[in-house]
């Protein structure tokens, strides 16, 4: 049995995560002591973890409330989409390290590389993949409908929405030295939040979840640091400051 001191260490949260959780009802204490303290038992613990799983996967709170709160929700069939959904993650960045590795070797001379080459691991296929993945790690419905408002897009329209999407990001990089609380700044964010609706329309825990995402995931973090190193970080920070107005 664990207090919840003791479970936020173990969890690596905090108390007031804890106990906000147990405010509304996502994960309540397995008992409370005469003293109102929380105590937390195994399958507190295993339901903890399955909530961190899916805020790892960008679900908001209400989101992962409901599916874990569902009469039919089983921990390990949620293990076992979780680790093939890791899986796929796992296999799709050993190829993109083996196409960073067969780059640096084709840019110092010691192999040729063809324009294709340089492009392994960003084929339509691998995106199809991803798409998949995604289907497994965040609310199936979610994924499919934002797969098919981008497959309803004509090949100019993609074009314009990725372009826009590289000058938000050019434009926050050279925004940076105002700070994440300047108009500069939160401007550049309100129009990524329009953006964002080319695709889906997250809300503020959402939000929050993709500036966590950009740091989290190799593969995002990797095009924030192409702009500048300190981009991703900076990003969350700014949105963080953004949900916070927003929320007044």
């Amino acid at each position: 049995m664990y207090t919840v001191k003791q479970l936020a260490k173990l969890a690596g949260i905090s108390v007031r995560t804890l106990h906000y959780y147990d405010e509304i009802g996502l994960l309540k204490p397995s008992s409370v002591g005469g003293n109102g303290y929380r105590h937390y038992e195994e399958e507190s613990l295993l339901k903890l973890q399955q909530i961190l799983f899916y805020r790892e996967m960008e679900l908001s709170l209400d989101e992962i409330k409901a599916v874990v709160g569902r009469p039919d929700f089983d921990v390990l069939t949620a293990l076992h989409s979780h680790r093939k959904a890791l899986q796929g993650r796992v296999e799709r960045l050993k190829r993109l390290i083996q196409t960073v590795d067969n780059t640096i070797d084709h840019l110092k001379g010691n192999e040729t590389m063809n324009a294709k080459g340089l492009f392994e691991g960003f084929s339509e296929e691998e995106q199809e993949k991803y798409a998949q993945e995604a289907e497994q790690m965040y609310d199936p419905e979610t994924v499919k409908a934002s797969n098919r408002k981008w497959k309803a897009y004509s090949p100019a329209q993609k074009e314009h929405i990725l372009a826009e999407g590289k000058t938000i990001y050019t434009d926050l990089a050279a925004a940076m030295p105002k700070g994440a609380e300047s108009a500069e700044v939160q401007a550049v964010i309100a129009h990524w939040h329009r953006h964002m609706q080319n695709f889906w329309s997250p809300n503020d825990e959402q939000l929050l979840g993709l500036a966590d995402l950009y740091n989290d995931d190799p593969r995002f973090k990797a095009n924030y640091d192409r702009v500048d190193p300190r981009l991703a970080e900076f990003m969350r920070e700014a949105v963080k400051v953004y949900v916070k107005r927003r929320r007044g």
